[in-house]
């Protein structure tokens, strides 16, 4: 997952310990530590979860990139896994989603709206996103 904010990382483990206590979720707060991690692993993840805009946590930090250099990256790989988008720019959300798409990733989108976007929506759109990929195995 890429994702900067804390508050969300800390609500996306909960719905998941509560509904999937077995899983595994590793986030990425930069698109650069996002890509180095992806490049490395062994085996493909059940499913990518990208944000586009990233903060630095002090403006000493190095530059966090945004979901774009992360959708960038991954066009240029095997679409192996689904992937969401979770961003509030719609405009750059558009635009990893179509390039994402336009490479033959299985990607969805959704907007974070709400207080409980993250259990109300997120969740059960990335279950129907794993269960489809499931299905079609």
């Amino acid at each position: 997952m890429l994702e900067d904010d804390l508050d969300r990382i800390l609500r996306f483990r909960a719905v998941l310990a509560l509904h999937h206590p077995a899983a595994t979720l590793d986030v990425h707060r930069t698109a650069p530590d996002f890509i180095a991690a992806y490049s490395c692993l062994d085996r493909a993840p059940d499913l990518i979860c990208l944000d586009h805009d990233l903060f630095t946590d002090s403006p000493d930090d190095p530059d966090p990139g945004d979901g774009r250099d992360v959708s960038a990256y991954l066009v240029t790989r095997e679409p192996t896994a689904p992937a969401l988008i979770h961003s509030t720019n719609a405009v750059a959300a558009d635009s990893m989603l179509y390039s994402m798409r336009d490479h033959g990733w299985n990607v969805d989108r959704i907007a974070p709206l709400g207080e409980d976007w993250i259990e109300s929506h997120w969740f059960p759109t990335a279950r129907k996103m794993l269960a489809d990929h499931d299905a079609q195995r």
